[in-house]
C-alpha cells in the first residue's frame, strides 16, 4: 500500500497511542498526534517566527521559503515517532488495544525512552529518503538530533553502534513494528508535502527548528485540545490531518503567541507624555533609521549617565530595527528583580500606550509571583501550577484553561505564557539577566530559550552590573545571538571602555568576524553617547558629535562626592587611641536635618545586619517633629518576606518617583537592592563604601529630577556622603562581613581614587568615564602607588580570571565550533543547579505558626492555614511563596529536629526544598536554632540571624 491508501479510512494501524488519559481511560493515536504537532508548527511558522528567523532556517537548510515550512512541519510531526517501541506497554488499558499483529512481534525489544528511540529509529528512515548520514554533522544525523531534543536535551548518535539499523531493529520491535514506522514516517512526509532534501542543516537553524518542535509539542499536547479528538476520533488520517489544519489556528491563538505590531504612535503618547526626545534620543533615532534600514541587525551600545534616557532610545532603538520586518517584539533585561519589576512598568505602559487589541507583556524572574501588578487576582484561579517538569497533558491534573483571561488590560498574558519558561516567548518581555543567559548554559529547553530570544531586540541594562562571572556569559550570549541575526542594544551608566570592547566582539564574532578580522577595529562608544555595529559587515556608526555635546550640555551639573573616616562597629581600636567618629554617628548626623525639617533620604548599607542596626539605631536617635517616624522611616532589605519586601519597594518607587505625590519626610535604611531601581530621587544619601560604579550609580539618583523643589536647608550641590571605614590610624579597613560582596580591591581603589580628587565636587557627565577607568579599567596605574593596594590588585586580577574560567567551564561552545547538536548538552546541568551567578545557592525560609488545633499557619491567628495533607492549589503556592525569604545556605544546613516540610509539597519544584522556621505563639522574638546559627523572624527587621 501507498501513501494515499495509508491516509484513507482504514489504510493504516491507529492503534498504537500517543496520548492517555487515565481518568476518563481516552486513548488518543499515535499517528494522529504527530499529525497534530505537524499541523502546529506550520502554524508557529506562520504566525510566530519572525521573517528574520524563517530566512535564517531557510538558509540553514538550503532550500526555498516554502520548502522550510514544509521541512519544520514534517520534522514537528516525527517529534514522537519513537513511541512505537516498548514505550506502548507502559498503560495496559492502551497497550489492551494495540492490534494482534504488532503485539505479537514485540521479541527482544528493550525499552528506551521515546526520545532517544525516535532519534535512532528516524536515521535510517532519513537515509532511504536521500538524507545524508555518513558523519555526525550530516545533515540527517543533525535532523535526528532535532527530534531527540524535542524533550529538551541533544543527545549523541553513535552512528556506527547503536543508531546502526540492525541494532536499532534489534531493540524496537520486530519486522511489524519496523514496516509501520516506515509508513508513519512516508505518511507525514506526504501529507506535509516535504519533498526537499536539505543541502545543509546549520547549527543555528537546527536549534531554531527544534524550539518550533518543542512550542508544536507542547501546544498539540494540551488535554482540552486531544481528548475530544480522542472521544471522537477521525475516520482516517488524512481526514484528521485536514482538520488539525483547521484547528491549530485556534489552538496557537489561545495560546498568546501571535505576534503584534504595535500601531504608529507619537512620541509623546509612547514615552509618558515627554515633549520630545533628547538630543541623544533623537540623533539614535535619526541615524539609526538609516543605518538600520541599509544593513540590518546589530549591536548598539548606549552609555549615559542615570537618568539621562537610556531607556527611551532603547526602546526607540527597538522599534526601529523592528519596522524593518527580520525580528518583532522586546525582550528587556535587567540584574535585579527590584529593577525587572520597575522596568516591567514601564513596558507595560508602553506597549499599552499604543493600544493595540491584545499585546501579552511578560515578567520572567524567580519572583515574579511576588509582583502583585503582575499576578493579577483574576489570573489565580485559572492558571496552571507550573515547574520545571511541567508538561500540559501530564498527569498531574493541572491542564491549562483554554480561551479564559481578562478583558480589562491588553497586557495581560494567557495562561498558557505563564509557565516558567513558556513566559520567555511572549512577544514583549521583562526579565533578570539570568533568564536569557541560561541559554548559554547546557540546561533542558535551552533551545526554546534561544528560539525565545532570538526573534525580537534584546536590550541588556545595567551590563556595569554583571561581575565577571556572568560577564563572560553574556559574551558566549551575545556570539549566538549575533549567529541568530538578533539586534541587541547595551545599556549602562558606567561601563569600562574595554567591556564595552570585549561584548562588541563577541557580537561581530557570532555574526561572522572572527576576532582577527576585528581588532583594527575602535568598539568603545563616546561617553555620553552611542555606537552601533552592524552584523552584515561590522561596520561602526558613531552618534554625531554634534549631538553628543549638545546631549552633555544640556544634562551637566555639579555634584558632590565626600568621604568621611568611620569606625565600624566590627572594628575595635587598640587602648589608649583617641576615640574616632562612629558610623551610626555619622549617618544620624546626616540624616537628623531630614527628620528635623523634611526631605527624603537614603542610607545604603553594605550588608543586612548593618542595615538593620542602622534603622534601629535611627529609631531611637532622631528626633520627628510628630514625636515618632509613623512610617517616615522605613526599613528596605532582601531578608524581608517576599509580601512585605514588594509592598514596600512598590511604596518607595512610587513616593520616589518624578510624578509621585511626594511625602514631607521620609529616611530609607536599605541595602544594594535599591541600587539600579529606576525613577528614584532622593535629598539626602549616605552611602557605606562601596565600588566607584555603584557609588556613580548611586549619585545619579541624588537630584535626579530637576523639577522636584527641594528643601530650603540643602546646600547648593547635591553631595553624596561616602562612609569609609578605617583602622585607628586611618587605613581603610574593610569589615569581614563585607569582603564576599565584591573584590575588597574594588571599594579599597574606590577610597584611594575619592582621596587623591582635588576637589569633592564632580561635574556630570564630563567626570564619569575617568573615574569609571580609574577603578575599573585599567588600574594599574592607581594601583602602584600603594603596596597594599597593589597587592589587592594582583588577588583581584586572580579573582577575575578564575571566575572567568569557571563561567567557561559550563558553558555551550560558540555556535562555529559546535560539530555535533550535542554538544550544546555535554554536561546534564539541571536549571536548578545552573549557576548564572558565582556564590552559595540560596535556600528559601518559610516563616509558620503551629495553631492550637495543630495545624500550620502563615499568621498567628490561624486565618491563614497551610495545606499539609493535598497538593496545594496555584493561588496557595504563590501565597505560600509570597511569604518566604532567602537565606545562605549553611544558616539552615542542620535541620535535625525540625519540622519537615509537608509530604503533599515534596513533589511540588517550587516547594519541596522549603525549609520551615516555626515562630512561637508566647515569644515570636525566640530564635530557632539551626546547629550554630539562630534564626528569628522580627516584624520590622526581618530576619535576625546570630552566630554562636
Amino acid at each position: 500500500m501507498g501513501v494515499r491508501e495509508d491516509a484513507r479510512h482504514g489504510g493504516i494501524d491507529l492503534t498504537p497511542w500517543g496520548k492517555y488519559d487515565r481518568g476518563q481511560r481516552a486513548v488518543y493515536p499515535l499517528l494522529f498526534h504527530l499529525l497534530d504537532g505537524a499541523a502546529v508548527a506550520g502554524v508557529v511558522w506562520d504566525r510566530y517566527l519572525t521573517r528574520g528567523q524563517r530566512r535564517l532556517i531557510a538558509s540553514g537548510l538550503g532550500v526555498t521559503l516554502a520548502e522550510a515550512r514544509c521541512l519544520v512541519m514534517f520534522f514537528a510531526g516525527l517529534h514522537d515517532l519513537g513511541k512505537l517501541s516498548a514505550f506502548q506497554e507502559q498503560e495496559a488499558h492502551p497497550w489492551a488495544r494495540i492490534s494482534d499483529a504488532l503485539r505479537s512481534d514485540t521479541r527482544n525489544w528493550r525499552s528506551m525512552p521515546h526520545e532517544r528511540a525516535t532519534m535512532h529509529s528516524v536515521l535510517h528512515l532519513l537515509a532511504e529518503a536521500g538524507f545524508p548520514v555518513d558523519t555526525s554533522d550530516s545533515p540527517g544525523v543533525l535532523v535526528a538530533q532535532i527530534l531527540g531534543g524535542h524533550h529538551g536535551r541533544f543527545l549523541q548518535v553513535d552512528i556506527d553502534g547503536a543508531a546502526k539499523t540492525a541494532r536499532v531493529n534489534l531493540t524496537l520491535g520486530g519486522p511489524a513494528w519496523q514496516d509501520l514506522r516506515r509508513r508513519y514516517f512516508a505518511l507525514v512526509r506526504h501529507l506535509t508535502g516535504a519533498t526537499a532534501v536539505p543541502t545543509d542543516v546549520t547549527v543555528q537553524a537546527a536549534v531554531l527548528i527544534t524550539g518550533v518542535g518543542i512550542i508544536a509539542d507542547r501546544l498539540a499536547s494540551q488535554g482540552h485540545y486531544w481528548l475530544p479528538k480522542a472521544q471522537a476520533p477521525a475516520f482516517g488520517a488524512g481526514e484528521h490531518y485536514a482538520q488539525a489544519v483547521r484547528d491549530a489556528p485556534a489552538l496557537f491563538e489561545e495560546s498568546g503567541l501571535d505576534r503584534v505590531v504595535l500601531p504608529a504612535t507619537p512620541f509623546t503618547q509612547a514615552h509618558g507624555g515627554l515633549d520630545k526626545p533628547n538630543d541623544l534620543q533623537a540623533s539614535v533615532i535619526r541615524q539609526l533609521a538609516t543605518v538600520a534600514g541599509e544593513k540590518g541587525p546589530g549591536i548598539l551600545v548606549v552609555t549615559d549617565a542615570t537618568g539621562g534616557g537610556k531607556t527611551v532610545a532603547a526602546l526607540e532603538a527597538a522599534r526601529l530595527f523592528n519596522a524593518t520586518g527580520d525580528t518583532a517584539g522586546i525582550l528587556w533585561l535587567l540584574p535585579t528583580t527590584a529593577t525587572t519589576d520597575a522596568a516591567y512598568d514601564v513596558l507595560e505602559a508602553y506597549v499599552a500606550a499604543h493600544r493595540p487589541e491584545h499585546a501579552p507583556v511578560s515578567l520572567v524572574h524567580s519572583h515574579s509571583y511576588l509582583n502583585t501588578v503582575y499576578n493579577d487576582h483574576r489570573l489565580a484561579a485559572h492558571e496552571p501550577s507550573t515547574s520545571d517538569a511541567y508538561w500540559p497533558g501530564g498527569d498531574d491534573g493541572d491542564e491549562p484553561v483554554a480561551g479564559e483571561r481578562p478583558e480589562e488590560r491588553v497586557t495581560v498574558p494567557d495562561g498558557w505564557l505563564r509557565g516558567w519558561d513558556r513566559a520567555l516567548l511572549a512577544q514583549f518581555t521583562v526579565a533578570t539577566h539570568d533568564q536569557a543567559l541560561m541559554a548559554a548554559l547546557p540546561v533542558r529547553f535551552s533551545a526554546l530559550r534561544m528560539l525565545a530570544l532570538s526573534g525580537r531586540t534584546v536590550i541588556v541594562d545595567e551590563v556595569h552590573a554583571l561581575p565577571p562571572f556572568m560577564r563572560r556569559m553574556l559574551s558566549r550570549l551575545l556570539n549566538w545571538l549575533g549567529a541568530l541575526g538578533c539586534p541587541v542594544v547595551l545599556l549602562s551608566a558606567t561601563l569600562p571602555a574595554h567591556v564595552a570592547d570585549e561584548l562588541v566582539r563577541s557580537y561581530l564574532d557570532g555574526a561572522g568576524h572572527p576576532h582577527a578580522a576585528t581588532a583594527h577595529l575602535d568598539c568603545r562608544p563616546s561617553y555620553p553617547g552611542w555606537l552601533y555595529a552592524a552584523a552584515r559587515d561590522a561596520s561602526l556608526t558613531r552618534i554625531d558629535p554634534a549631538a553628543a555635546a549638545a546631549h552633555a550640555d544640556r544634562h551637566r551639573r555639579r555634584a558632590g562626592i565626600r568621604l568621611h573616616s568611620v569606625r565600624h562597629p566590627s572594628c575595635t581600636d587598640p587602648e589608649n587611641t583617641p576615640a574616632r567618629e562612629e558610623r551610626l554617628d555619622r549617618i544620624t548626623r546626616e540624616i537628623a536635618p531630614v527628620a528635623q525639617w523634611g526631605g527624603c533620604a537614603a542610607v545604603y548599607c553594605a550588608t543586612t545586619a548593618d542595615a538593620q542596626a542602622t534603622y534601629e539605631h535611627l529609631r531611637t536617635a532622631l528626633t520627628w517633629p510628630d514625636g515618632g517616624p509613623d512610617g517616615q522611616l522605613l526599613l528596605l532589605h532582601a531578608r524581608l518576606p517576599g509580601h512585605r519586601r514588594e509592598s514596600r519597594t512598590r511604596r518607595i518607587r512610587t513616593a520616589l518617583s518624578s510624578h509621585g505625590e511626594r511625602p514631607e519626610r521620609l529616611v530609607i535604611v536599605t541595602t544594594s537592592l535599591l541600587d539600579m531601581s529606576l525613577d528614584i530621587d532622593v535629598d539626602v544619601m549616605v552611602s557605606d563604601l562601596a565600588p566607584m560604579h555603584t557609588l556613580l550609580q548611586r549619585l545619579g539618583r541624588l537630584w535626579r529630577f530637576s523639577h522636584i523643589p527641594r528643601p530650603d536647608w540643602l546646600p547648593e550641590h547635591p553631595c553624596l556622603i561616602v562612609l569609609e571605614p578605617t583602622d585607628h590610624r586611618g587605613r581603610t579597613l574593610l569589615p569581614p562581613a563585607w569582603r564576599p560582596l565584591d573584590s575588597p580591591f574594588l571599594p579599597l581603589a574606590t577610597a584611594t581614587c575619592l582621596t587623591r580628587r582635588p576637589e569633592q565636587l564632580l561635574t556630570l557627565p564630563d567626570d564619569v568615564q575617568d573615574l569609571v577607568e580609574s577603578v575599573h579599567g585599567d588600574a594599574g596605574e592607581l594601583a602602584r602607588a600603594d603596596a597594599a593596594l597593589r597587592r589587592s590588585h594582583t588577588l583581584h586580577q586572580a579573582r577575575t580570571r578564575t571566575e572567568e574560567h569557571h563561567s567557561t567551564l559550563h558553558l555551550v561552545p560558540v555556535w562555529h565550533d559546535t560539530l555535533s547538536l550535542s554538544d550544546l548538552h555535554r554536561q546534564n546541568l539541571h536549571p536548578r543547579e545552573a549557576a548564572t551567578r558565582l556564590g552559595t545557592m540560596p535556600r528559601r525560609l518559610l516563616p509558620v505558626h503551629r495553631t492550637p488545633g495543630g495545624c500550620l499557619a502563615l499568621d498567628a491567628a490561624g486565618t491563614q492555614p497551610l495545606p499539609e495533607q493535598h497538593k496545594p492549589t496555584t493561588v496557595q503556592v504563590r501565597t505560600i511563596l509570597q511569604h518566604t525569604l532567602p537565606v545562605p545556605a549553611a544558616w539552615v544546613a542542620d535541620r535535625s529536629g525540625h519540622l519537615p516540610t509537608p509530604a503533599a509539597w515534596r513533589t511540588h519544584a517550587l516547594l519541596a526544598d522549603l525549609v520551615l522556621l516555626p515562630r512561637s505563639a508566647d515569644d515570636p522574638t525566640r530564635p530557632v536554632r539551626f546547629g550554630r546559627h539562630r534564626l528569628h523572624l522580627d516584624d520590622d527587621l526581618g530576619l535576625v540571624h546570630s552566630v554562636d
